[in-house]
C-alpha cells in the first residue's frame, strides 16, 4: 500500500475522518436556517464515512448526495445509513471534489466538514458556488488561525502542509469576494479534535500497525499521527477548525 492507501485504511473505520462534533453540525444548520425548509437538496463533499451526513439526513427535509473520493468510506456510510433507516434519504457518489457531476444551480446546500483543504479554501469556495441555486447554503470547516501572531514552530509548521491557513477575517473576506452573504462562523471546541478524532484514531493505530506486521510506511503514518496529536495540544489556543456558513448571492 501506499500512503493514501494507508491513511484510508486506518481512519476507514473511524466514525469521522476528522475533527467535529453533530452538536456542532446541528448549530451550523441553525445559523444557516435550513430547519424550516423543505425539499432540500443537500450534497456532503469529502463525507468520509457519513458523520455529518447522518445529521443532515436527521434534521433536515433533505436528500443528501454524500460524495467522496474513496469508496471504503461511502461503504460504511451505506451500511450506517441502511442501519438507521436512511438507506432512502442518503445517496452516495463516488468522486472528486473537483470534478463534481452536478448541473449549475441544482443544489441547495454545500455542506463539507474537513474536507475543502484538499482543493484550498478560494478554490473551494468558488468551483463549488456555481452548483448552488441562489441562496442556496454553503457550510465549511477549515483550518483557521485563533489568533492574529503565533509561535515559530506553529506557523513554520502549517506554511509547509497547508500555506492558505489563515485568520477567520481572511477567510470571511474570501467568501464575500467569492459572491457569498456571510450567515454564521464559529470555531470547533477541544472535544471535536480530542474525543472525537484524535483518541479514537489512537486507539486503532495498535491493531493497524499489526495488520501492517509494523511495516516502515506504517509505522511512519503512526508517526505522523502522534505528532499532528502533539502539535495540537501544544498549540491549541492559536489554530483549529472554524465553521463557515455562507449563502451564494445573486448574480450583478
Amino acid at each position: 500500500m501506499d500512503e493514501l492507501e494507508l491513511l484510508v485504511d486506518l481512519h476507514s473505520d473511524g466514525a469521522r475522518q476528522g475533527p467535529g462534533g453533530e452538536h456542532e453540525t446541528r448549530l451550523a444548520i441553525e445559523l444557516a436556517g435550513l430547519k424550516s425548509k423543505n425539499g432540500l437538496k443537500v450534497a456532503d463533499i469529502g463525507c468520509g464515512s457519513g458523520a455529518s451526513a447522518m445529521v443532515l439526513a436527521k434534521e433536515l427535509d433533505a436528500q443528501v448526495i454524500a460524495v467522496d473520493l474513496f469508496q471504503a468510506f461511502l461503504s460504511k456510510l451505506e451500511a450506517s445509513a441502511s442501519q438507521h433507516g436512511f438507506s432512502g434519504r442518503v445517496t452516495t457518489l463516488e468522486a472528486s471534489m473537483d470534478k463534481l457531476p452536478f448541473e449549475a444551480a441544482s443544489l441547495d446546500v454545500i455542506w463539507s466538514e474537513g474536507a475543502i483543504y484538499n482543493m484550498g479554501f478560494e478554490n473551494g469556495v468558488t468551483a463549488w458556488r456555481r452548483f448552488l441555486k441562489p441562496g442556496g447554503v454553503l457550510a465549511v470547516s477549515e483550518l483557521t488561525w485563533f489568533t492574529r501572531s503565533r509561535p515559530d514552530e506553529l506557523d513554520a509548521h502549517w506554511g509547509k502542509e497547508y500555506p492558505e491557513v489563515d485568520t477567520a477575517a481572511a477567510k470571511l473576506a474570501v467568501l464575500e469576494k467569492s459572491g457569498y452573504r456571510i450567515l454564521g462562523y464559529f470555531p470547533l471546541p477541544e472535544h471535536c479534535w480530542m474525543d472525537n478524532y484524535y483518541r479514537p484514531t489512537a486507539k486503532r493505530i495498535p491493531a493497524f500497525l499489526d495488520e501492517h506486521d509494523h511495516s516502515d510506511a506504517a509505522q511512519a503514518i503512526a508517526d505522523m499521527e502522534q505528532a499532528e496529536v502533539a502539535l495540537y495540544q501544544k498549540y491549541r489556543a492559536y489554530v483549529g477548525y472554524g465553521f463557515y456558513i455562507a449563502c451564494r448571492t445573486e448574480d450583478p
